[in-house]
């Protein structure tokens, strides 16, 4: 007779950035941790696991047997935040994510094991060490193959969430100066079985759902077969879902695959714009867009409303050689062109980037008493000297034009544009939504951080003073 195994506890906390907190205020704005997700799917049937959400939850400690964070770069100084906490009362405590990955040394500082790189095939060997009493400082791990990646375990997820999220690739081959995916995910796609994502998607109990890859159909011809084979899939499944996620504007080029995306139910594609200047996009190294021409820009939006696609435009505000005017500019193009969703993010040098080390070389980081300041790279806050701006003069000039971007007036005229472009009320309203969302997303984090830091007009002037 075979005698039962010890049973263990796992909490595994999704941390929010204190600093920008007013964020997490509009729910419907993000989706749940699917990495953590994973990880309690990967983990034995004799350990039972709790994930603690910030989203939603506020923190209370528990008493469990090991805690699991995932990081990014704003999230950081939370994990470490809370791990000290466990590590006070002799609970071990393991970090991964995309920010421990890049900086695994920083972490294993406040943490006792870091995990870096995908957790699939490091994670039941460190469960297994952790048993043994031999839980080792660092587990790296190789890339691994995703065709059998399991379900993530979307029962431990907080009910409250509204939009559910499937992953059908991992990697990236293009390396673009402000991106750390290639890095973390490799440069090379990685195709997850057919049968399993769909089968994820028709599983999630929400009539939205984000396809978190980083970019869902790719650049090779087995990456779009793959992404067509997915839509079909979802389509002959019958299930009435909508659904989002994130392309190149090669997606353009394929109206088969446009019109298997609308079948299934897509009433959005995420298009990483960045601007509308070409000299920027050669800095950015952003190959796509540049093969596709800035001239053809709205043909590539055509394309998509003709299948009742929305189309989320993301822009860059800091890219170098942007100044008030140019930026000023960015925004009449966005309020201009037919773009039905609005994202313009503060230029945010992240661990990992190229970008963060060209920065770094050139002795342009504004904020660099790391970890602490990690907190101030969200999206939201300057944190390096531009080129043709002060650090004041540039946050003013995002602020003020996020004002033009996301005032209401703008917004109800997106909506009517939509709804005349896809003749589809319902991509229609799914588009105003997401500009509501992403309105407060902007207006909260920008009240937030000037309550906590109003030098930026500041942080100008002592760098002209200093530079005289």
């Amino acid at each position: 007779m075979t005698s039962k195994k010890k049973t263990y506890k796992l909490l595994l906390i999704n941390p929010v950035n204190k600093r920008r907190q007013g964020l997490k205020l509009d729910q419907d704005s993000i989706y749940p941790p699917m990495g953590l997700g994973i990880i309690a799917a990967l983990t034995p049937p004799h350990w039972e696991v709790e994930i603690l959400d910030e989203n939603f939850t506020e923190f209370e400690y528990k008493d469990v047997d090991l805690v699991g964070f995932t990081s990014l770069t704003a999230t950081v100084n939370r994990c470490y935040e809370l791990s000290t906490e466990y590590r006070k009362n002799k609970i071990p405590t393991v970090i991964g994510g995309i920010h421990a990955s890049m900086l695994p040394e920083e972490a294993a500082q406040f943490t006792d094991t870091v995990v870096v790189g995908e957790a699939e095939e490091i994670w039941p060997k460190l469960i297994d060490d952790f048993e043994k009493n031999r839980l080792q400082k660092f587990y790296k791990a190789k890339l691994p193959s995703i065709v059998n990646s399991p379900s993530p375990r979307i029962d431990l997820y907080h009910p409250d969430y509204s939009f559910g999220s499937v992953q059908t690739t991992r990697g990236c081959p293009m390396s673009c100066e402000f991106c750390s995916v290639h890095t973390f995910n490799g440069s090379k796609y990685r195709l997850r079985s057919v049968e399993k994502s769909v089968e994820d998607f028709i599983n999630i109990d929400k009539e939205r759902i984000y396809i978190v890859d980083d970019n869902f159909v790719g650049y090779s011809k087995a990456a779009r077969n793959h992404a067509l084979e997915f839509f079909k899939g979802v389509a002959a499944s019958g299930v009435q879902k909508q659904w989002g996620g994130s392309a190149s504007m090669n997606i353009a080029e394929d109206e088969e695959l446009l019109e298997y995306a609308a079948k299934s139910g897509c009433k959005l594609i995420f298009l990483g714009i960045e601007s509308e200047i070409i000299d920027q996009l050669k800095q950015a190294k952003k190959k796509v867009n540049l093969k596709i021409g800035v001239d053809k820009y709205e043909e590539v939006y055509r394309k998509i409303h003709k299948y009742e696609i929305s189309v989320l435009g993301a822009f860059i505000f800091g890219l170098d050689n942007d100044t008030p005017e140019t930026i000023y500019n960015r925004a009449s193009y966005i309020l201009d062109a037919d773009i039905d969703i609005i994202q313009a993010s503060v230029l945010t040098p992240l661990p990992g980037t190229a970008l963060f080390k060209r920065f770094e070389q050139e002795g342009r980081l504004l904020h660099t008493n790391f970890p602490e300041d990690w907190e101030r790279y969200n999206y939201a806050e300057v944190v390096f000297q531009p080129n043709k701006m002060t650090p004041g003069e540039f946050s003013s000039s995002v602020y003020e034009n996020w004002e033009r971007l996301y005032e209401i007036k703008n917004l109800k005229r997106k909506f009517l544009r939509t709804l005349k472009l896809t003749n589809n009320p319902t991509t229609a309203a799914w588009a105003f939504s997401s500009n509501l969302q992403l309105r407060n997303f902007v207006f909260e984090g920008k009240k937030k951080v000037l309550q906590l830091d109003e030098t930026f007009p500041q942080l100008g002037s002592k760098l002209e003073l200093k530079n005289l």
